[in-house]
């Protein structure tokens, strides 16, 4: 499937905002990024959270600067066929990575109803 950065990332924030308030409201320090693909140019990796967990956190002051979620566009591109599996794919990878932000794990992504 083919698609340029700016459509793409349209296409990100749209997933964004469809992801439920309960998941998105706790995000505080974080900033989302589309990238074309991971430093080590594989297309195996759709998505990273880099930043610090909040269960692992100690004191979180002002002057931080922000975790990153890093959405990657070439690989999401070259896993799915067409718009609609794109989008649940984009879908996944939000949720999967939000959910390294705050500390869970699969088991209780399924267990709030996120995945």
């Amino acid at each position: 499937m083919e698609m340029d950065a700016a459509a793409f990332e349209e296409l990100v924030v749209d997933e964004l905002d469809r992801l439920p308030d309960e998941m998105v409201e706790g995000l505080e320090n974080v900033v989302f990024v589309v990238e074309d693909r991971p430093e080590d140019g594989t297309l195996d990796l759709l998505g990273l959270y880099d930043g610090l967990a909040l269960t692992e956190r100690g004191q979180y002051g002002m002057g931080e600067l922000p975790d990153r979620i890093i959405v990657y566009r070439e690989p999401h591109l070259a896993h799915v066929e067409d718009e609609d599996a794109l989008r649940d794919e984009v879908h996944t990878t939000l949720v999967h990575e939000i959910a390294h932000f705050f500390g869970l794990d699969d088991e209780q992504l399924h267990e709030l109803g996120w995945a």
